[in-house]
């Protein structure tokens, strides 16, 4: 009798135990890829009934499991059990290359890219590849033009939320990070990161083919261009190329017409920024934008 139980409780394909001939059964449709339970809204099937049980909570919106710290909801037990991470600050996913931890096993796999170099997600425009699809979608947006995020305040539209949050604190005038050396603040963390460099006189970012130093990772990205002669970034108008996101942004005015820098002396506007400081002198005041 034993015997007849650890025949029916080990599954013939890889040799797991089960408590149960129910069990083993469920456990079987993986190897068979058998998915008997279909969502009758969209159509997606799966291989058990509880999983689609929990898939049908996107339609409906249901909510099950509520965080007892902030009353956050969420359709599935293992969302709560992540989300509650954030409160613990339990980070239970380390790299082995640098010993960053993370609180999600994917957000390691995207790390993970990182020095690997892979990039798996490429666009069909221009042929240039991403770690994380995320960042292909909101690259999409400089060949559609399309800028989803738009401040309620005054209107202005990005392209990324991130961008959009940033922009917000102007009009909040909040400035969470700090320099403890100047206690001059920023608006995000990794600006003031590149500030702290500028006490410190580091450049730890150098062109491998001349040896140029810089204090930004970006501004090295924007130096190799010098050397490469690469222009990726596209006016999707008139098909003029750039090698910096922020000459096509300028470029694009010319086409908008829009003249978002403004002098507060006599009204006149212009496209560029440093246009608005050449103009500045002819007043013989500073120029109230911090131009870098």
């Amino acid at each position: 009798m034993e015997l007849e139980e650890t025949t029916v409780s080990v599954c013939p394909h890889c040799g797991k135990r089960l408590g149960s001939k129910e069990q083993l059964v469920k456990h079987i449709i993986i190897h068979t890829e058998e998915k008997p339970f279909t969502c009758h809204q969209c159509g997606k099937s799966f291989t058990r009934k509880s999983v689609l049980q929990h898939h049908m909570r996107m339609h409906t919106g249901e909510r099950l499991f509520t965080c007892v710290q902030c009353g956050k909801s969420f359709a599935h037990k293992y969302n709560l059990k992540t989300h509650m991470r954030i409160h613990t600050e339990e980070k239970p996913f380390t790299c082995h290359q640098c010993g960053k931890s993370f609180t999600q096993k994917s957000h390691l796999e995207i790390h993970m890219r990182t020095h690997t170099g892979e990039k798996l997600y490429a666009c069909v425009q221009c042929g240039k590849s991403f770690s994380i699809k995320r960042t292909l979608d909101a690259h999409m947006r400089i060949h559609t033009g399309e800028r989803p995020y738009a401040c309620v305040q005054c209107g202005k539209s990005f392209s990324v939320k991130r961008t959009l949050e940033d922009h917000m604190r102007i009009h909040t005038g909040e400035m969470s990070y700090a320099c403890v050396q100047c206690e001059k603040s920023f608006t995000r963390k990794e600006i003031l990161m590149d500030h702290i460099i500028t006490h410190t006189g580091q450049k730890p970012f150098a062109c491998v083919q001349c040896e140029k130093s810089f204090t930004r990772k970006n501004v090295l990205k924007s130096h190799m261009i010098t050397h490469t002669g690469e222009k990726p970034y596209t006016c999707d108008q008139c098909g003029k190329t750039f090698s910096r996101k922020s000459t096509l942004e300028d470029h694009m005015r010319i086409h908008t017409g829009e003249k978002p820098f403004t002098c507060v002396q006599c009204g006149k506007s212009f496209t560029r920024k440093n246009v608005l400081k050449i103009h500045m002198r002819i007043h013989g005041g500073e120029c109230p934008y911090t131009c870098v």
